[in-house]
């Protein structure tokens, strides 16, 4: 499996760790619904990652390693802002739990 096929990979890793989020959370009546917000707000966060993506293909393909360079950072940002938002909705949400 090649680069590029992984980060596929682990954008639909990705996605079904929130879908599967999402609908265990839906199926609980006491998450406030902005918790849910936040988590449909991955998926703008996603199909963006995608569409670098295959900007990222082409500038492989182009050699253009500045390019490349700046894509990736892309990626990984906003890898960070989902893993960043979703480690403060855990920790709400499991002091939500204790209350």
């Amino acid at each position: 499996m090649n680069m590029i096929e992984r980060l596929y990979q682990s954008f639909n890793d990705l996605e079904i760790a929130v879908n599967t989020a999402k609908a265990t959370l839906l199926r609980k009546s006491d998450v406030p619904s902005y918790i849910i917000d936040r988590l449909d707000s991955y998926d703008n966060i996603m199909l963006k990652q995608k569409s670098l993506a295959a900007e990222l293909e082409q500038s492989i393909a182009n050699k253009d390693a500045e390019n490349i360079t700046r894509i990736v950072k892309l990626i990984n940002g906003l890898s960070e802002m989902i893993r960043d938002d979703a480690r403060e909705l855990l920790t709400y949400l499991y002091k939500l739990k204790g209350n």
